[in-house]
């Protein structure tokens, strides 16, 4: 294999550091690019196998492709590594990645067709791409990312700002050509703890732990203020939905998992490119990339959790997709492959960690022809059934305090470490968990959460697909938020004796954001809104004897920001009020979670 670095010209005469990796012989050949802010030749955390935990650089990865015959080419996005130019987050990448494309194109070793790969920010790279549909582009692999519309997860969630974005910018600060360039400056940013800065929040322009880089601390604020749902949040390589109809008409293979912040972005996007192209569907138990694992946080999904356990590893899966588009070789896969959790012992496994188990069914299509929406209502006191609510039930109020938010313990993030870690966790505090304070009790013991659960289930329920949390809200003030989680409550064991409340989903609403993103308005003190938070897609067998619970809150910190209920701009607030913030389980304003069952 033999390896060549090139500065590839961009349209404005950026140059983007370029390896190209060949194959032995003449070709041409079938390319397969990937554009990364991570390093082009450096090695990726997510290119273990179930077998071999040393990541594998990526000249190592391309060495496995070359092998096969392809010849395969990583690129610095602009701004990072070895590339020219000024990084702007996600902005830059649809054209920058056409212009790559059609210089391919020209290279005598190009046979004029070629595919795309690439993790997280190498996959929103990919969609920025292929929404611009490039000649020679024949499929795609997005694997946890491709932004469907990065307003309503990913950057933010429905008007909540994710703080993921604030610990990856001073991350990955550290590791930008003007750091590097600077000592004084990578010192700088060195020396900032993070943790001590969340305590800290809100955070504020020229005076945050990202002053040492004025360039990723504005970018970072521009997202964060920018709160509208306008033509900003519309831009290529942000919001992949308003070019469905438009994009790259290939073969797609769409995957994420339900601890990574992007199944909604893989499923929407899966659905909303069918009419397009084969498209195909992976949903895990992982977080984000870890696909080879199948313990996340404090539970085991089983040694089958992995994608080992049916592809082989993800190496030979993705030369099987490959060679089926590119060279025409069987591929006997369904479309759509789903990992269900649940099913487990529920005991400590000899690692200590809770059993809750799991299989992976294939399916012809998402969402699961035979999963059926059922609503799950709120009741007064405390319960969740598919019985109506009655006629004069009581509302359900709370004060929410933005100085006391409700932590984060695990659930579907990635990017806030070291303040916070994805994955399945008991919703009870501790010391281990960022915001928690003593004496450390089950969060559905705070006064600012309501929580609502089912009686102890007689016989399994199995729901797979999108959960969505229909409201009847209201709050005293201008503004506020309301969150909605998901738990499958384990029944009390010897292993653990005061049972086990599991998180499998959650999503957040700005309220301000509830009928119209684009047009934002404060409240009227007291009235009374309609609101849906979206949950995103999970998978997940109830056994008998487990409850299914919702909680309801109105904050979830550090994963989002806090709204401080004055109605202040976005990312701009000085101020903190109480909120007296309203649920309502009527009959007349039925409260309610839509679960998609498949067995009940």
């Amino acid at each position: 294999m033999s390896v060549t670095t090139i500065m590839v010209p961009m349209r404005d005469g950026i140059r983007l550091a370029t390896d190209v990796h060949l194959p032995p012989g003449d070709g041409p050949f079938p390319v397969i690019l990937e554009r990364t802010p991570y390093g082009r030749a450096e090695a990726s955390r997510s290119e273990i196998t179930a077998t071999n935990r040393t990541p594998a650089t990526r000249p190592e990865i391309a060495a496995y492709f070359t092998q096969h015959g392809y010849a395969v080419v990583y690129q610095d996005t602009r701004g990072r590594y070895g590339s020219d130019g000024t990084f702007v987050k996600y902005l830059s990448d649809g054209h920058d990645g056409f212009d790559t494309a059609a210089w391919l194109l020209e290279q005598p070793w190009c046979d004029g067709r070629f595919a795309t790969m690439g993790l997280s920010y190498a996959a929103h790279t990919q969609a920025a791409l292929g929404c611009l549909d490039p000649p020679g582009l024949r499929a795609q692999i997005l694997d946890c990312g491709g932004f469907v519309n990065a307003w309503r997860g990913g950057i933010r969630q429905n008007g909540a700002f994710e703080l993921k974005q604030a610990t990856w910018a001073l991350k990955n600060a550290q590791t930008s050509p003007e750091a590097l360039a600077d000592p004084i400056m990578k010192a700088a940013l060195a020396t900032e703890n993070v943790r001590d800065w969340f305590t800290g929040m809100p955070w504020k322009p020229g005076h945050s732990p990202l002053r040492h880089h004025p360039d990723y601390e504005a970018y970072l604020f521009e997202q964060w203020t920018h709160g509208t749902f306008d033509a900003y949040w519309q831009q290529l390589g942000i919001c992949t939905e308003f070019y469905h109809e438009q994009y790259s008409p290939v073969p797609i293979v769409h995957m994420s998992s339900w601890f990574d912040p992007y199944p909604v972005t893989a499923t929407q996007n899966y659905t909303g490119l069918k009419t397009r192209g084969p498209q195909r569907l992976i949903l895990g138990p992982w977080t984000h990339g870890d696909r080879s694992d199948s313990v996340f946080g404090d539970v085991s999904f089983g040694p089958q959790a992995t994608l080992d356990s049916w592809a082989g590893d993800w190496r030979a899966y993705r030369l099987r997709f490959f060679d089926h588009v590119l060279k025409g070789t069987p591929l006997d896969e369904p479309p759509v492959r789903v990992f269900v959790m649940g099913g487990g012992s529920g005991r400590r496994d000899p690692a200590g960690k809770m059993d809750h188990g799991g299989r992976w069914i294939g399916a012809a299509d998402w969402p699961l022809p035979n999963a059926i929406p059922t609503a799950f209502h709120l009741h007064a006191d405390g319960t969740l059934s598919p019985d109506a609510p009655r006629d004069g039930a009581p509302p359900l109020s709370y004060d929410f305090d933005p100085a006391h938010p409700v932590p984060t313990i695990g659930g579907a993030l990635t990017s806030l470490e070291p303040v916070a870690s994805g994955g399945a966790w008991d919703q009870t505090e501790s010391p281990a968990f960022f915001g928690c304070t003593p004496p450390y009790l089950p969060l559905s013991a705070r006064p600012d959460v309501l929580a609502f659960q089912t009686p102890p289930l007689p016989s399994a329920v199995e729901l797979i697909g999108p959960v969505e949390a229909e409201l009847w809200v209201a709050t005293d003030g201008p503004d506020t938020d309301f969150t909605a989680k998901l738990i499958d409550v384990h029944p009390p064991s010897a292993d653990y004796p005061k049972g086990y409340a599991m998180i499998l989903c959650d999503g957040i609403l700005r309220l301000r954001y509830a009928e119209d993103p684009s047009s934002p308005r404060v409240r009227n003190p007291g009235e009374i809104t309609r609101i849906k938070v979206n949950l995103g897609p999970i998978a997940n067998l109830f056994l008998p004897g487990h409850r299914i619970r919702l909680d309801i809150s109105s904050s979830n910190f550090p994963k989002f920001d806090v709204n401080p209920n004055t109605g202040e701009p976005e990312g701009m607030a000085r101020r903190k009020r109480i909120a007296v913030n309203t649920v309502f389980a009527d009959a007349g304003r039925p409260s309610r979670v839509v679960l998609p069952l498949t067995r009940y």
